[in-house]
């Protein structure tokens, strides 16, 4: 299926529009598609009228131009309705955002919707969803403009069952300074699922990493999902709900969904090469890490620290991720000692971690990671920058990340994140170096590296 009529539509109608609730879900996703997105937007209701001094249609067929989106808000009765309306209306797809389908048990309303798009090949996003957000296209989520919380435009597609979920994850990502290209709530996936959202992606062109938040699948659809993500030449992220019996059942009220034997899930997703997340705070670092890099490591750490702390906690966080720490060889060693700075060349300790300690300046770390660069021992810098040492500058992330681009190793930085340091964190995030706000989660992008296997 082709879905970019619906991520990317220039016409579009929001059916169920009142003319007495501002707050009505159709309401709010009308107003905001109609003032604040490039997309010609019309308001539905069986009774008509006027909204904001534009017509109400009375009902799809009557719009007088071919329609990209149609957003569906009604009771869950109508819902088939509108849906034959659309197909008749040769539509190019729509979200639905109603509940009470097979949520609540009314599997037969669940079973006429999917009839409907199977027969017409109709794409059909949920329903009980918030539907399709669209960087700059389009915004189809009930929540209020004022209350989003809008990453940047960047490379990372989301589909997630739980609107809620994808919400927050939308915060995380934008506090991370994680751009977005699409987040798409598909809530009971009725008619389109997750693989087919996956086979689109990995051809679209806005998009280079895929995260998944999936609370279970259909029979079978398990493997055949794990398939496809170990064809697909771009990373993808996975989240999953349902590891406990209380936290299955809670998937099943929620969704409707199978949750599943959550050991065989995770043993699946790691055989096929899927980088599997725990929580919502590892699916950030892992997009932002797979983002920036487009290619695999084997793991082999050379850690750069100003702290002998920091490396021994970046050291154990390395092997509790089975990740390796080796230590560097006497030239090694040597060469970086010989161009050290005279303050840190008597008192660094050269091993893995490579200790420069507090008396570091700029140059120390670009000498470290150069050398490291250059070296056949390590495959992956993990840079731990303290930005309060005296000596260190806020251009230092900057110059760390110009190594990379130059064509160097893959560079994760640990910085911790609060307003006074944002001009070395964004040196770092603006050359597309990841950067973490702890060890372990930057020991986590490291792993996250390994785990993907780029076919």
């Amino acid at each position: 299926m082709d879905f970019r009529t619906l991520f990317e539509p220039k016409t579009m109608a929001v059916v169920g529009v009142s003319r007495s609730s501002e707050r009505h879900p159709a309401n709010v996703i009308f107003n905001k598609n109609y003032f604040r997105y490039p997309v010609k937007t019309y308001g539905v209701n069986p009774k008509g009228g006027e909204y904001h001094k534009e017509r109400i249609f009375r009902s799809i067929g009557e719009i007088p131009e071919k329609l990209d989106l149609v957003v569906i808000a009604v009771r869950a009765e109508f819902v088939p309705g509108v849906l034959r309306e659309c197909i008749d209306a040769w539509v190019g797809g729509a979200a639905v955002i109603s509940g009470g389908f097979a949520e609540t048990g009314r599997t037969d309303l669940r079973d006429e919707l999917v009839s409907l798009a199977a027969e017409a090949d109709f794409p059909v996003i949920g329903p009980n969803c918030l539907g399709i957000y669209s960087s700059g296209d389009v915004d189809s989520f009930f929540l209020p403009s004022e209350r989003m919380v809008r990453p940047e435009a960047g490379n990372v597609a989301i589909v997630s069952q739980s609107g809620g979920i994808l919400v927050d994850q939308m915060v995380k990502f934008a506090d991370q300074g994680v751009g977005l290209s699409r987040a798409i709530s598909i809530g009971n996936k009725a008619a389109v699922t997750e693989l087919e959202l996956l086979k689109y992606f990995a051809r679209d062109e806005r998009t280079s990493v895929i995260a998944f938040y999936l609370e279970g699948f259909g029979p079978g659809a398990g493997r055949e999902f794990a398939h496809a993500a170990a064809r697909c030449p771009k990373p993808v992220v996975v989240m999953k709900a349902g590891k406990s019996v209380d936290g299955s059942r809670a998937v099943s009220s929620h969704t409707a969904s199978i949750a599943g034997d959550y050991a065989v899930f995770s043993s699946v997703m790691r055989q096929f090469g899927v980088v599997e997340a725990v929580t919502e705070y590892e699916m950030v670092s892992f997009c932002e890490s797979l983002d920036c890099y487009k290619r695999s490591v084997e793991g082999r750490v050379g850690i750069v620290t100003a702290s002998g702390g920091h490396g021994a906690v970046a050291v154990d966080a390395c092997i509790k991720q089975g990740l390796s720490v080796p230590a560097f060889s006497s030239d090694l060693q040597a060469r970086i000692r010989e161009r050290l700075s005279r303050s840190v060349q008597p008192i660094a300790s050269l091993g893995n971690p490579l200790d420069l300690t507090g008396s570091a300046q700029d140059d120390d770390f670009i000498v470290a990671a150069s050398e490291l660069n250059s070296a056949d021992e390590v495959d992956v810098i993990l840079m731990l920058l303290l930005p309060y040492i005296p000596e260190v500058t806020s251009d230092v992330g900057a110059r760390l990340s110009q190594l990379y681009q130059m064509g160097g190793k893959p560079i994760v930085a640990y910085v911790p994140h609060v307003e006074k340091y944002r001009m070395i964190i964004e040196g770092f995030q603006l050359n597309r170096v990841p950067v973490s706000n702890s060890i372990e989660g930057a020991v986590k992008m490291v792993d996250a590296l390994k785990r993907w296997k780029n076919r």
